[in-house]
This record gives structure tokens, C-alpha cells and sequence, in this order.
């Protein structure tokens, strides 16, 4: 597999992303690889570019003070491997993910939730300045990354969203289940979003290992879609920061502009804005770890069917 990289970048555009595209400052793709302004070699997980198929070490343990993780049918330190299949940018695009002996697995599933040392596990869907609303096919067998739809037509957020957006693996809020804490709001049938306000832009596929730093409760359409907020361990500033009052030192305003960018998203499309629980504000990490550890649970008993699954992919 082979990946773009940079040759002479013009001054503010970022990294190439996993579409094999360049993207402004404002998210505009450009596509330069036939006019000579891109090299494609050989990828390696040691720079700062990666391909599309990257290898990473994922670990499955114990979960620090958040209680014991269920791990069930985790990859225990294995190296995996992305594959897209498909055009970008159409229906048919997928990212899939596999196993060191070649085999598909679920990023959902199969990726444990803990890493080492108390870190979590981030399955990257949207970079970091970017508009595509990419995410897990929840409902496909291997549950790979897709372009999510509506009415036949490829969804893009309104504007570019500012932090690397995706999931927890092995997390699921449960749709049966109301939420005393947040006006009795149901889970939205998906895995725990986090939101990594690192420097760097990630890329589709990518998984990093973050630090738990606060959650935020969003209220969407009555559902209840929980939003971790996280930084990868590789951040400058990661070791600045432990919780929601580190974020708001060191990283001023980041708290408000992600509550407002998911409250407003919508808007432009005429709908509503969302609603946050929790009085608004981000939770700290205390509270964080214990949403992760009940959706975690959650997970452990939809994959184990002690829960209807619905449309829901297990495989």
C-alpha cells in the first residue's frame, strides 16, 4: 500500500488525509497528486503520515479505577491492519479493518477498549478538520467505516469540525435504557463518541491511544449521545493535562466550541439545536471513566445477546 506524501507544501495546507487528498485550512480537498506536487512512497508507522493500511499494537487488561473492562473476543496485542475498498467520496467506500493474520474484524467488537496504564483506545472516523460524516456501519457485518447517508445522498457536516471525531470500542448506549441524570434520556444505539482536541490531524482508520479528560451529555433528538472528551498521548500537551480543569488551562475556550459546534451543527439543515445535560457543561473525568465502564458493560451484554440486538451488527 502506498500514501501520498508531502514533496513542496504550500504554506497552510495540512497533511494528506486517508483519502489520499490535500485539505485547506478550511477542509477544501485538493486533488494534486497528477499535478507533480505529491511523491507516493512506501508508508511508515514511524513518521507522522500514514497509509491507509497502518499497523498499530493493541492491548487488552484492566481498566485503572473505572472497574474491570470485558474484553470479549479482543485482539490481545495483535497488529491489525486498515483496507479501504471502494471509491472515496461514494456510496460504495469502506473502511475495513483486519487482523495480523489477514483476517476482517470489527473495529467496534473487536479493538478492546483499554490500552495500557489507564489509556483508552480511539478509533479515528472524522478527522480533524474535515466535513465528510464518516462512521462505523453499525448495521454491516465487521462493522467498517462508511460515509453516513440520508435519503440516498452522502452526508457532510455544515462546516469542517475542529477536533478528531470517533469512537470507543466496545461501548454501546443502550437504547432501552433512560438516564436519571440527563432528563431520562434513552442511548442513541451507538458506541461512546470522543471528540481528541490534539494538534495533530488524524486520519480515518487511525487508532490512537487518549486520556479521558472530561464527558459531555448531548441530548439529540431526545436520545442520549454522550461525547468523551480526550487527548492522544502523543499530544505536546498531553501531559498538561488530566482533567475537565486542565482542558480549560491549557486549552482555553476548547469545552465551550465543542458544546456549541454539536449544538448547532444542525441548525443550517433547519432543524434544532441539540441540548446538553449536566447543567451544560463537561463533566469531569471521575464521571467520564464511569460512563465509559456502563456502556462498556452495556456493550458486554449486547454482544453476549443478553440484550435485543435489533439491526445491529455482532460480527
Amino acid at each position: 500500500m502506498i500514501v501520498a506524501s508531502v514533496a513542496h507544501l504550500p504554506h497552510g495546507y495540512a497533511m494528506p488525509t486517508a483519502r489520499g487528498m490535500l485539505l485547506s485550512k478550511q477542509g477544501a480537498p485538493l486533488h494534486m497528486v497528477a499535478s507533480g506536487l505529491l511523491k507516493l512512497r512506501r508508508s511508515s508507522s514511524a513518521t507522522g503520515l500514514h497509509s491507509s493500511r497502518r499497523q498499530q499494537q493493541v492491548q487488552g487488561g484492566k481498566f485503572g479505577s473505572g472497574g474491570y473492562i470485558h474484553s470479549c473476543r479482543a485482539l490481545q496485542a495483535q497488529e491489525y491492519t486498515t483496507k479501504e475498498d471502494g471509491e472515496t467520496q461514494t456510496l460504495d467506500y469502506r473502511v475495513f479493518f483486519l487482523d495480523k493474520s489477514g483476517k476482517t474484524i470489527s473495529p467496534w467488537h473487536d479493538i478492546p477498549l483499554h490500552s495500557d496504564d489507564g489509556l483508552l483506545n480511539f478509533v479515528v472516523e472524522i478527522p480533524k478538520e474535515t466535513s465528510a460524516k464518516m462512521e462505523v456501519a453499525t448495521e454491516e457485518p465487521n462493522t467498517p467505516i462508511k460515509q453516513d447517508t440520508k435519503k440516498g445522498k452522502l452526508r457532510y457536516y455544515p462546516y469542517n469540525i475542529n477536533w478528531n471525531y470517533g469512537l470507543l470500542p466496545q461501548t454501546w448506549e443502550d437504547p432501552s435504557h433512560s438516564n436519571p441524570e440527563v432528563e431520562n434520556s434513552f442511548g442513541d444505539n451507538d458506541p461512546v463518541d470522543v471528540v481528541e482536541i490534539g494538534e495533530r490531524q488524524a486520519e480515518i482508520g487511525e487508532v490512537l491511544k487518549v486520556k479521558p479528560l472530561g464527558v459531555l451529555a448531548m441530548i439529540d433528538e431526545g436520545e442520549l449521545d454522550w461525547k468523551v472528551v480526550a487527548i492522544s498521548i502523543t499530544d505536546p500537551k498531553a501531559h498538561l493535562v488530566n482533567d475537565v480543569h486542565d482542558v480549560e488551562k491549557h486549552f482555553p475556550g476548547t469545552l465551550t466550541a465543542i458544546r456549541d459546534w454539536f449544538r448547532d451543527y444542525k441548525i443550517p439543515d433547519g432543524k434544532p439545536a441539540n441540548k446538553f445535560g449536566l447543567g451544560d457543561k463537561a463533566a469531569d473525568k471521575e464521571y467520564a471513566l464511569k460512563v465509559i465502564a456502563e456502556t462498556n458493560e452495556a456493550w458486554a451484554k449486547l454482544v453476549k445477546r443478553s440484550v435485543p440486538a435489533g439491526e445491529l451488527s455482532l460480527v
